[in-house]
């Protein structure tokens, strides 16, 4: 089987069902052997210090941060686990042309 490349955008909180759908999901392509991007936005960058997205980035997946997002929700990111990239949106467009399919959940 190949791998395809899969992307997700996430712009919710970890305290939304959407945070955990988009964790299942990555999970399950990276069981799969796909190749995993994460682009997190928005309120979503609240997810890069949780364990589960942490998890993500170990496994194997490319997990990426909107810098100005963390910081307009004061989300530190010296901490930030190293196999976490923070970046901005033109990446974000790098992602979408790359991955197919391309999930967002906003």
């Amino acid at each position: 089987m190949n791998s395809k490349k899969i992307g997700f955008l996430l712009a919710l909180p970890p305290s939304h069902s959407s945070a955990e759908t988009v964790r299942g999901l990555a999970r399950a392509a990276l069981d799969a052997g796909h190749d995993v991007y994460l682009y997190l936005i928005d309120e979503g960058v609240k997810n890069i210090h949780t364990e589960h997205y942490r998890g993500l980035a170990q496994a194997g997946a490319r997990v990426f941060a909107c810098a100005y997002g963390c910081q307009q929700h004061q989300v530190p990111t010296a901490t930030i686990d190293p196999k976490m990239s923070l970046c901005g949106l033109v990446v974000l467009s790098g992602i979408i042309d790359a991955c197919d399919p391309f999930l967002s959940f906003t």
